[in-house]
């Protein structure tokens, strides 16, 4: 079972940002919706920084880990029948 990243209820708040014109032109010929795409986008971005992070916090246990199954092989090393 995941958490959500973010409230999917909130309300919707305005902002401003300024963005090139000419990538605002084709997203508007090709009916884009900017805020769904921002969302979306956004969305991407902060998953990508979570696992770097969770990757950054555990990387002792990750490296703990290799070098125990380096060391001693992996549980299931005399089951596996390839």
């Amino acid at each position: 079972m995941q958490t959500a990243l973010y409230d999917t209820n909130a309300r919707k708040k305005s902002a401003n940002l300024s963005i090139n014109s000419d990538l605002l032109r084709q997203a508007r010929e090709s009916h884009i919706n900017l805020s769904r795409a921002l969302e979306q986008k956004l969305l991407e971005i902060l998953l990508e920084e979570k696992r770097r992070k969770w990757k950054e916090d555990n990387r002792g246990a990750i490296e703990a880990y290799n070098q125990r199954i380096k060391r001693d092989g992996a549980f299931s090393d005399g089951l596996r029948g390839f």
